[in-house]
């Protein structure tokens, strides 16, 4: 697989503990002010990285897939490869503890493991759409405002009526 030279203005991204691939590829992409497919562009990886930003992990990432895309970052293979799933995991509902979110604002790759239906850190259910207005999140790399899409209820101010598991 051929890489594009790497430009010298990327500003590099560090990536938060848990937190999942597509929140940290939301994260790069604001940061450097680039679209996804131009990221999938420079790394050679073209509409894998928008697989992977959707969870979808079908066929998983390879060695060298994951290297052009932590050699385009400036992080080692190691951290990208923890920001990916250990376990099968739920692809048709984002998930989201409020409590989590609002200590660190990021999504957490274990929200999504396939049987997960509660913080394990807060003991409280995770939120599969939002509690006012019932919209189902959008894809964590989207999450630049950390609120609702619909009624921009921030995530944070969700914890209040988050329920005990």
């Amino acid at each position: 697989m051929a890489l594009h030279p790497i430009p010298p203005w990327v500003f590099p991204v560090d990536p938060y503990p848990g937190e999942s691939i597509s929140h940290f590829l939301g994260r790069f992409c604001r940061e450097n002010h680039a679209t996804l497919n131009q990221v999938g562009a420079k790394t050679g990886l073209g509409a894998v990285l928008g697989r992977w930003e959707k969870f979808r992990f079908n066929p998983p990432p390879t060695e060298a897939q994951v290297a052009a895309l932590a050699t385009l970052v400036r992080l080692e293979p190691r951290l990208i490869s923890q920001m990916l799933p250990k376990e099968t995991i739920q692809i048709r509902a984002i998930r989201l503890c409020a409590a989590c979110y609002a200590e660190k604002s990021c999504h957490q790759m274990a929200w999504q493991h396939k049987f997960a239906s509660r913080c394990s850190r807060h003991s409280l259910r995770l939120f599969l759409e939002c509690p006012h207005y019932k919209a189902k999140f959008s894809i964590p790399s989207q999450w630049s405002k950390g609120a609702c899409k619909r009624c921009l209820m921030p995530f944070e101010t969700m914890q209040a009526v988050q329920k005990k598991a």
